[in-house]
């Protein structure tokens, strides 16, 4: 495996997307927590609006915690490109995300000139017990 090393810590990210994102409510907004090579954590709050009817937390909801943390992978490993861009993501729903915090981590699978290969992992009661998984690919710019 290939050894990536950040360019960017965790206040470093999370600066970029208020950046990025300039009218998103910062209470609401999932935020990275951890930071190591080819590797980012983020945490995204729960409220109740994420809910789905039968109480699980939507799949568009985990869908956009899934493009976040791959997002925030990629600009923790190639820094302020702002311009990079989700070109594919697949994700895989494994079982109903109960209410509560959703916790991601995204692994950097590959890290080219062009492509950026991201494989995230979210829950709710542990990372042994997944909610879903995805692979994301980001275009770079350049």
């Amino acid at each position: 495996m290939a050894a990536f090393q950040p360019v960017l810590d965790v206040e470093g990210v999370n600066a970029l997307f208020r950046k990025a994102f300039p009218g998103a409510d910062p209470a609401q907004m999932a935020q990275v927590t951890a930071i190591q090579p080819g590797r980012v954590r983020m945490l995204s709050p729960f409220r109740d609006g994420l809910l789905r009817p039968g109480g699980v937390i939507s799949g568009p909801t985990l869908m956009t915690l899934a493009d976040s943390a791959a997002y925030a992978l990629v600009l923790a490993h190639i820094g302020d490109q702002l311009m990079a861009v989700t070109s594919q993501l697949n994700m895989s729903f494994l079982r109903g995300a109960r209410p509560g915090d959703l916790h991601a981590e995204a692994e950097l699978l590959r890290l080219g000139r062009r492509l950026a290969v991201c494989d995230v992992r979210i829950w709710t009661e542990g990372p042994d017990r997944l909610a879903a998984q995805a692979n994301v690919t980001y275009a770079l710019p350049g």
